[in-house]
């Protein structure tokens, strides 16, 4: 696995199989604070952070879907336990989907929060979106833009700013919390590289959604159960994109929040946690390996196993797509 290096990420503690956390573009291992707590009943819980974000430096390499979707596996070959329940939000979600599809021996269960979808036509005609879309997927010219955002703004603004636009009130926050997000924004030291691998994710999470008959393909093949969550004011993924998906799934659960945006777990952390332990108890109990599972958890310093990729049963079979890389 030495292409994909290693990942910082933050062991929770917990016993049982591990439940993995994904953030979303732009966040970090910190968007799970107020969350992971709750789930260490029903497991070990690692939240990671992704090539380029929070404490996982950039290596030089762009950092699209396709690149996070292999440092996910990477991750979960050579530190984690699989097969895993993933827990994925936004981009976080879209990556989590695509890995499951391509690794189904992997993951056990996949948790959605305000995943990246398609989203409907109407957005794409909003002279305001399409003219952030510009500015940003122009190679240079979002680089420019961010720096000179960045410098007028600072850390704190620019943390407000995002909690901001993703539906979460700073004065609802922990003070600490908000305190280690402000400083995780200022102690980044390649911060050129943190850019790129922000706006190469961005330009590959928007190619990605765009074909949408791939991403359908890899929803289709996800033959594990899934739970779909997503907040009704969510403002950077629309409802009615999470209604669609959850229509064409019936065999999927599915929760919509009333007043929450784009990060569930972190403006309501009480609300989420009870869901997602109550479909986490509901999966151990309808584990038939549970039991077996339980008696062979292994210390966290041994060596980790290998795992298979033996599917399960799929609604579909699956190709891989080529993944757009930046």
């Amino acid at each position: 696995m030495a292409e994909h290096p290693a990942l910082h990420h933050v062991d929770h503690g917990g016993a049982g199989p591990d439940i993995v956390l994904v953030h979303g573009l732009g966040g970090s291992h910190l968007n799970w604070d107020l969350i992971a707590p709750r789930l260490t009943p029903y497991g070990r819980v690692l939240a990671l952070d992704l090539p380029g974000f929070g404490l996982s430096a950039p290596d030089g390499r762009a950092a699209g879907v396709g690149r996070n979707v292999g440092a996910l596996e990477g991750f979960l070959r050579s530190t984690a336990r699989p097969p895993v329940v993933l827990v994925g939000n936004s981009m976080g979600g879209l990556v989590s989907v695509l890995l499951t599809a391509r690794s189904p021996g992997l993951v056990r269960g996949l948790v959605l929060l305000d995943p990246a979808l398609p989203a409907p036509s109407r957005v794409l005609r909003s002279p305001t979106a399409v003219a952030q879309l510009l500015l940003h997927a122009v190679p240079g010219v979002g680089e420019r833009v961010r720096a000179a955002r960045r410098r007028r703004r600072g850390p704190l603004r620019t943390v407000l700013d995002t909690l901001e636009l993703c539906g979460v009130d700073p004065a609802r926050l922990p003070p600490d919390l908000l305190r280690r997000s402000v400083a995780l924004a200022a102690r980044q030291t390649d911060v050129t590289g943190m850019d790129r691998a922000f706006l190469s994710a961005s330009r590959s999470v928007a190619w990605a959604l765009l074909r949408t008959r791939r991403y359908r393909a890899a929803r289709d093949a996800v033959g594990v159960p899934v739970l779909l969550v997503h907040g009704d004011r969510d403002a950077l993924v629309p409802v009615a994109a999470a209604r669609a998906v959850a229509a064409q799934h019936p065999g999927w659960r599915y929760v919509e929040l009333p007043g929450v945006g784009h990060l569930p777990q972190l403006q309501e952390p009480e609300r989420v946690g009870r869901l997602l332990g109550g479909w986490l108890g509901e999966l151990d109990r309808a584990d038939p390996l549970r039991d077996q599972r339980r008696r062979t958890i292994r210390p966290l310093d041994a060596e980790p196993e290998k795992a298979t990729d033996t599917p399960r049963t799929n609604p579909k079979s699956y190709q891989p797509p080529e993944l757009p890389t930046s």
